[in-house]
């Protein structure tokens, strides 16, 4: 196994997942750094999402381990995965925004659920938070008054509000447009370095990719076919990540 390191926040060593006779998942090994951003590309169905959901612990590995923050999550109970995943950011691909909470409070609603924050003290970091993401001025409008873009937003302060160590993101930018979807990457590479996140980053989108990750991974057939920077996969000879890069750009 190379480049897996056990300081390393995120962990993922000989991971093997299948369903039913398709196998996703043949043999990953990822070491994701701390501060480090790693966006996960590769074909639809080639198992990116699965990667993100067990990296959650919302699914379990056939084999394998998947080790978040020192603690090996697939044979944690659900009480000690909870204490975990407190730990944890998650941006959904469509926002998940609370239709009937206004942005301050779909914002609030971990701290609510997870601190025992005063009122004072809770508003004043979600305005903080708001401020980061270019909303400080929209806190009492609903989810459905504002644009895509700006959902994306708020969901990435509300991924952010417990002061997460590792957050995974689920394709941020599908759905916007470019100028917006560049946004959001200039954003994500904003928010890493103010609050030294550790991030993974699946996504269909090379152009945001290249400026907000450090490293990129391709997946396809279940296996890393490349791994580096942009700069590394474009100088690959794998006729898949030729190929892939190609079509991408």
């Amino acid at each position: 196994m190379k480049n897996v390191k056990s300081e390393a926040p995120v962990v993922v060593a000989g991971l093997r997942k299948s369903f039913g006779k398709q196998t996703v998942l043949d043999g990953i090994d990822l070491a994701v750094e701390a501060g480090e951003t790693v966006a996960v590309l590769g074909r639809s169905g080639t198992g990116k999402s699965v990667l993100l959901k067990l990296l959650i612990g919302l699914q379990k590995p056939d084999a394998g381990s998947i080790r978040i923050l020192g603690q090996d999550i697939a044979g944690l109970g659900m009480d000690a995965l909870n204490e975990i995943r407190k730990k944890m950011g998650f941006l959904f691909q469509q926002s998940a925004l609370y239709d009937s909470l206004n942005v301050e409070e779909n914002v609030a609603f971990p701290l609510r659920r997870h601190s025992n924050l005063p009122d004072a003290e809770r508003k004043q970091r979600v305005q903080g938070l708001l401020a980061d993401v270019g909303l400080e001025g929209d806190l009492e409008k609903m989810p459905s008054a504002i644009s895509g873009g700006m959902q994306k937003r708020v969901a990435l302060a509300r991924a952010i509000a417990l002061s997460p160590e590792v957050v995974l993101f689920d394709e941020p930018t599908t759905g916007l447009d470019p100028i917006t979807a560049s946004e959001i990457g200039k954003l994500i590479r904003q928010l890493q370095k103010q609050h030294h996140i550790t991030s993974v980053v699946v996504t269909h989108d090379m152009h945001a990719a290249r400026k907000f990750s450090d490293r990129m991974v391709l997946l396809n057939d279940g296996t890393i076919r490349a791994e580096g920077t942009f700069a590394d996969l474009k100088r690959s000879q794998d006729e898949f990540v030729v190929q892939y890069l190609r079509e991408a750009a």
